[in-house]
């Protein structure tokens, strides 16, 4: 496994520098300039391009800002007054990852319950809507179901606040819009497994040696049938935070993804690259760990390829 993991990692290394280079490039593709305001002179411009360094040949761009993102040195802002990239984001990282976190948590929680109660109740209407549940949260986009709870919980029954970031009550309608995606995908895939697994023999032998019914669908199905589910719980923790670039625009939640929006539409170059880098680097690791904990929990599989 030692070598398996020092094989990823420079896999890794391989694909952040790919993902650094076509991301760089694409900042250089944007149209316009981060110092677009009209009061600023020609004279004022070139100052500034001067002072970041956007009047330096690209290719010398490029070198000085992989050398800068080897040392964790993402550069500083264009808006906000030559601030740190670095600092900027761990502000917004606690806000998103709030959001994510309780999202992420109940939607495995009702997912596994959704896919559970769907395959034991298979073919029935329970089925049915378990799954036409699941196929509506999968459908339909994260920040139209947000926006409907904005309009129901929030402006008709008053019950929620509408928007904004000042308390537990501001994060119920966020984090629900988010946990839907969760909710389907873990519900689809604990049913299929669990449909398989109730067929299998053990369980067959589970249930001839009077175990309860209880018993053998938590201890023995049920536990089996997570396993998949740990492959999926990783990545979708990072997809979870980064799809909420819209529902923090929505609920004027001040996050990562928020900030992520706002600096594309400065073409504030530092911050979309360094947010790019971090969303990057943290899909890699999870998906290292994911592996990891996969040979952990089910030792029949290896990961070097030996049988």
């Amino acid at each position: 496994m030692f070598k398996y993991i020092l094989k990823r990692i420079g896999y890794m290394f391989v694909t952040l520098y790919i993902i650094a280079t076509i991301t760089f490039f694409l900042m250089k593709l944007l149209p316009g300039s981060p110092f677009n305001d009209e009061k600023l002179s020609p004279e004022q411009r070139q100052i500034l391009n001067e002072r970041y360094g956007l009047g330096d040949p690209v290719f010398v761009q490029y070198l000085t800002y992989l050398k800068n993102i080897a040392t964790g040195d993402f550069g500083v802002s264009f808006k906000y007054d030559g601030r740190d990239v670095l600092p900027l984001i761990m502000e917004r990282l606690p806000v998103s990852a709030e959001v994510g976190i309780y999202a992420i948590f109940f939607g495995v929680i009702i997912g596994v319950i959704l896919g559970v109660i769907a395959a034991v109740k298979q073919n029935s209407w329970i089925d049915y809507l378990a799954t036409f549940i699941s196929v509506l949260f999968v459908a339909v986009p994260s920040f139209v179901i947000g926006t409907y709870l904005q309009y129901f919980f929030g402006v008709e029954w008053e019950i929620l606040p509408v928007a904004g970031w000042d308390g537990p009550l501001y994060i119920i309608m966020p984090a629900i819009a988010l946990m839907c995606s969760p909710i389907a995908t873990v519900a689809r895939y604990i049913r299929a497994e669990m449909i398989e697994v109730l067929g299998s023999d053990y369980i067959t032998l589970a249930k001839a040696k009077g175990n309860s019914t209880v018993s053998v669908l938590f201890k023995h199905a049920l536990r089996n049938a997570l396993i998949p589910i740990v492959t999926i719980v990783g990545p979708m923790a990072v997809f979870t935070l980064t799809g909420a670039l819209t529902i923090e625009q929505i609920f004027a939640i001040p996050g990562m993804c928020d900030q992520f929006v706002n600096s594309i539409m400065t073409n504030d170059y530092p911050v979309i690259m360094a947010l790019t880098m971090f969303f990057s680097i943290l899909l890699v690791v999870i998906l290292l760990v994911v592996d990891i904990l996969y040979v952990i929990i089910d030792p029949r599989i290896r990961l070097d390829g030996d049988s």
